[in-house]
């Protein structure tokens, strides 16, 4: 039972962190528009990209239910938190 509950969850986790992935990539090319050219079109169209994948992402896998919802979401998570501790890492390196 568990082993099933594992392998249909598993993908969902899977495309949360593929979500988690894209948002922190977006989110580097997002900070590289506002630090270079100030606020612009480019940096706010990027924003909003990206908070709207992030909601269509999620929306998708609420349709399938609560447990794929929150599979997607951990993978987001762990994603994210991996992403900043890793930055924080280099940044501690180089001061």
């Amino acid at each position: 039972m568990i082993s099933l509950i594992f392998m249909q969850t598993f993908p969902y986790g899977l495309l949360g962190a593929l979500i988690g992935i894209a948002y922190v990539s977006a989110l580097g090319w997002n900070v590289r528009l506002y630090v270079g050219h100030g606020v612009g079109w480019g940096g706010l169209l990027v924003h909003g990209l990206r908070l709207l994948m992030v909601a269509a992402g999620f929306t998708l896998c609420a349709r399938q239910g609560a447990l794929p919802l929150l599979s997607s979401l951990v993978g987001f998570v762990v994603t994210r938190t991996w992403a900043v501790n890793q930055k924080r890492r280099i940044l501690e390196a180089e001061s």
